[in-house]
């Protein structure tokens, strides 16, 4: 037999403690993000060659802006691709 659900009491859910992350320039200590430092820019870039949100990368806001742009000079300079292969 099957008790019957109580519609006044919520199931309250454990919430998980989520990690906070630190941003990659600002725990080196790097002002400048290059367009030519090719190994570092793929860090924030996906398989499908998209560049990752914030929330997964963990950049700060401003790092994010410079490593988006560093990302889009790439490309055009043929230094990081367009698309996967």
């Amino acid at each position: 037999m099957m008790k019957p659900k109580r519609k006044d009491k919520k199931e309250i859910k454990p919430t998980a403690q989520v990690k906070q992350k630190m941003c990659y320039f600002c725990v080196q200590n790097i002002d400048d993000v290059s367009p030519r430092d090719t190994m570092t820019l793929r860090r924030f870039i996906s398989s499908f060659m998209k560049i990752a949100p914030r929330r997964r990368t963990g950049l700060c806001a401003i790092h994010q802006r410079k490593v988006s742009r560093a990302i889009k000079v790439a490309r055009e300079l043929s230094l990081l691709p367009y698309v996967a292969e």
